[in-house]
């Protein structure tokens, strides 16, 4: 399969009728490691859709894209779930899931989940000056990083960008040598330190287990 930005949905289901089964609403940067979890754990009475990862680069867009997804799907599902941490609304996603009475997965942002809310609470003033990496912008670095700062263009922004970065912590989700080596490289490109934490889906794959 190929992850794009692009929506990636399951199978459509018949809209007369709930089935009992359960649909995620997950940002794109997240559905390589949903389905992974799905076939992994045999969550078959999960469906996916997802919508664009470029919404990372723009938060205000996510509470009204999240709003007309469940508008358009609950009528299908017997629950739906939002696979969004607060990622940059200042709060206006969890206050539209509550109106509409869905859930969502905690915490500040996908850095924090991964590492466990817990865990990544506890280091967060520790690591104030660390830029973070998931598997996913390792391999989507030039397109998530580079290319929307205009690195590509104007090489001499990154020491305004990243002058108060000390490091670059690469949170792993998988043991793959080839991103490590990638992560490396991303971290050389911005003059930051290297670390990697491998923090496997952290509370991720809590919060899909409960479901």
């Amino acid at each position: 399969m190929t992850l794009s930005d692009s929506a990636l949905t399951n199978t459509g289901l018949p809209l007369e009728a709930k089935t009992g089964r359960i649909l995620l609403i997950a940002c794109g940067a997240l559905a390589r490691e949903i389905i992974d979890l799905k076939a992994a754990n045999g969550w078959t009475h999960l469906d996916l859709t997802c919508l664009p990862a470029k919404y990372h680069l723009y938060p205000e867009k996510i509470t009204a894209a999240v709003r007309d997804a469940v508008a358009r799907h609950r009528d299908s599902y017997e629950t739906v779930f939002v696979v969004y941490a607060d990622c940059g609304t200042g709060g206006l996603l969890q206050a539209a899931c509550a109106e509409l009475g869905v859930e969502m997965i905690a915490g500040p942002h996908c850095y924090s989940f991964f590492e466990g809310n817990d865990a990544f609470a506890t280091k967060a003033e520790d690591e104030f000056t660390s830029f973070y990496l998931t598997d996913f912008l390792v391999r989507q670095f030039d397109a998530f990083i580079i290319k929307p700062m205009g690195l590509d263009r104007h090489p001499e922004l990154r020491d305004m960008y990243f002058g108060n970065y000390e490091k670059l912590i690469y949170q792993a989700q998988t043991n793959d040598p080839e991103l490590t080596e990638k992560a490396k490289g991303c971290a050389a490109r911005l003059n930051l330190k290297f670390e990697r934490h491998f923090t496997g889906y952290g509370d991720l794959k809590t919060a899909l287990s409960v479901l």
